[in-house]
């Protein structure tokens, strides 16, 4: 077991899917892990797919047509599987490969790309599922750990300048371009990587939600490696 998953307050394990969808988020804990070390060779699958754009949606019959070795051919099973648990459960799962996501470069004093630690909402009760199969893994990173981006001063400042041109009230001018969902890490904080091939769920902002929404980012990719990730 990871200690840096086990020790945290922030994270609960599970030891099955079964656990990782029916155990309800309370006080810290916004994030479930279900644990995994898993047989299969990942990056082979990852290889073999072809990038068509940035993000590549891959399908099921994507998979199916690749011609794999033994250790391929474990990994593929893992994920399809992974990709039938959601769907059973309900969720919309999809598998990506990944060179980059698009950059926000709008403005210079604030980001609100996926790079950017930052909560995921939604209007009606959802979750998260995230697993990195190959590539980099994403961060998480405790809520006292970070402060939202709208309420750093300096940060403040220019949104109500930029405002000042709308005729909507300021907390909606906020929610509508999505600044409020952005957080920045504190001095000294230390964000948590998810890990490879762990599925994990994560507190989304929502009226129902009882804790904290989940914050995280997307890694910087490494270069010439493309992420295969799933998530929904």
């Amino acid at each position: 077991m990871n200690n840096t998953f086990s020790n945290s307050s922030q994270i609960g394990i599970a030891n099955t899917f079964s656990e990782l969808v029916n155990t309800d988020f309370k006080g810290e804990m916004n994030a479930l892990c279900w644990f995994r070390e898993l047989e299969g060779d990942f990056k082979e699958i990852a290889e073999k797919l072809q990038l068509k754009e940035n993000i590549t949606a891959v399908s099921s019959e994507d998979l199916l047509a690749l011609q794999l070795s033994d250790q391929g051919n474990k990994a593929r099973e893992i994920i399809l599987n992974d990709l039938q648990l959601l769907t059973d459960f309900g969720a919309s799962p999809s598998l990506n490969l990944l060179k980059c996501y698009e950059r926000d470069h709008e403005f210079d004093f604030i980001s609100t790309d996926v790079y950017s630690f930052h909560v995921d909402r939604s209007p009606i009760a959802t979750d998260t599922f995230l697993c990195t199969y190959h590539g980099v893994a994403s961060d998480i990173i405790s809520n006292d750990q970070a402060e939202q981006k709208i309420l750093i001063p300096e940060i403040r400042k220019k949104l109500k300048e930029l405002h000042d041109e709308s005729s909507e009230d300021f907390e909606s001018f906020l929610e509508e371009n999505y600044f409020d969902l952005h957080y920045q890490a504190k001095p000294n904080a230390s964000p948590v990587n998810l890990g490879l091939r762990h599925l994990w769920r994560l507190a989304v902002d929502h009226p129902e939600q009882q804790v904290a929404a989940c914050i995280h980012r997307a890694p910087v990719e490494n270069e010439g490696e493309n992420r295969l990730l799933l998530i929904c």
